[in-house]
């Protein structure tokens, strides 16, 4: 995307303390139109708190602009139409019909006692369709496996047809083959105009499909870049505390983390076979 793309949604020294305690400090992002931004950072960062900043959903300090508007002036209502989030886990109690739960995500559009508009059920059924959820939609979402519930979820968020979607950890329980198809879902929701945001953990995975990277370290955001530039090997050693062997391909670095740095290996090695004890 150009760089005169006006960012969607625009984070300037957001900063959040919970309990007495610093956990997201002078963050600043911004997040364009047809890009999709992959967060990554240690556990413990600060992630899914300024996710939830941005979301509007947690009291921070700075400000989030939403196409120019302040975030916190909107109606919840509003913002619920123009900004989607998903939180990590995809937990369902309920046995809900997938259509349902689907439709659920036209709540912020719709009058809660007048029946789904037609374009309502247009949306629902487009967002079903573009994640390959449609055949699921008479069962219950109990039965389904951990990759095809993760599909729905993000199919509710579709349906509201916001210009902005966060996802924490989108693909966090999920084996390899559904990862693929839930982050090219989202990339491919970027590329139709939306602005998406995910935390991942898979560094490969960030930097194959990110067009843009946002590394957070203890509450900061350190770099925001492309993966090529982001992902140094030297910046994954200082911030991650690993190194990592980095190859080059068509669909973006590969990184094969090696070595735990500061492990004292000598400590967690099992003994050599026949060997004497010490």
């Amino acid at each position: 995307m150009s760089g005169d793309t006006p960012a969607r949604l625009q984070a300037s020294g957001v900063g959040v303390s919970l309990g007495g305690r610093v956990i997201v400090s002078d963050a600043t992002l911004s997040l364009k139109a047809g890009e999709f931004t992959v967060m990554v950072g240690p556990n413990g960062a600060g992630k899914t708190t300024l996710m939830r900043a941005l979301a509007g959903l947690a009291r921070c300090s700075g400000e989030v602009r939403l196409d120019g508007h302040p975030l916190a002036a909107m109606k919840a209502r509003e913002r619920a139409r123009r900004l989607a989030y998903l939180p990590q886990g995809h937990v369902f109690h309920w046995p809900l019909d997938v259509a349902t739960l689907v439709e659920l995500g036209r709540e912020p559009h719709a009058d809660p006692f007048t029946p789904l508009s037609a374009a309502d059920h247009d949306a629902v059924a487009h967002a079903m369709a573009a994640t390959g959820v449609t055949g699921f939609a008479d069962r219950a979402i109990t039965t389904l496996s951990g990759g095809e519930q993760a599909r729905v979820a993000i199919a509710r968020a579709l349906a509201t047809q916001a210009d902005v979607l966060l996802a924490d950890e989108p693909i966090g329980s999920l084996d390899a083959r559904h990862q693929l198809i839930v982050l090219n879902l989202l990339r491919r929701i970027a590329r139709d105009g939306a602005a998406v945001l995910a935390i991942i953990h898979d560094l490969t995975l960030a930097a194959r499909f990110a067009d843009h990277i946002a590394i957070i370290a203890d509450g900061r955001i350190v770099v925001h870049d492309t993966p090529e530039r982001a992902l140094e090997p030297a910046r994954i050693a200082e911030i991650f505390g690993v190194t990592v062997e980095r190859f080059e391909t068509a669909d973006g670095p590969v990184l094969i983390p090696s070595h735990a740095l500061g492990e004292d290996v000598s400590r967690s090695a099992p003994p050599t076979p026949g060997a004497a004890p010490p």
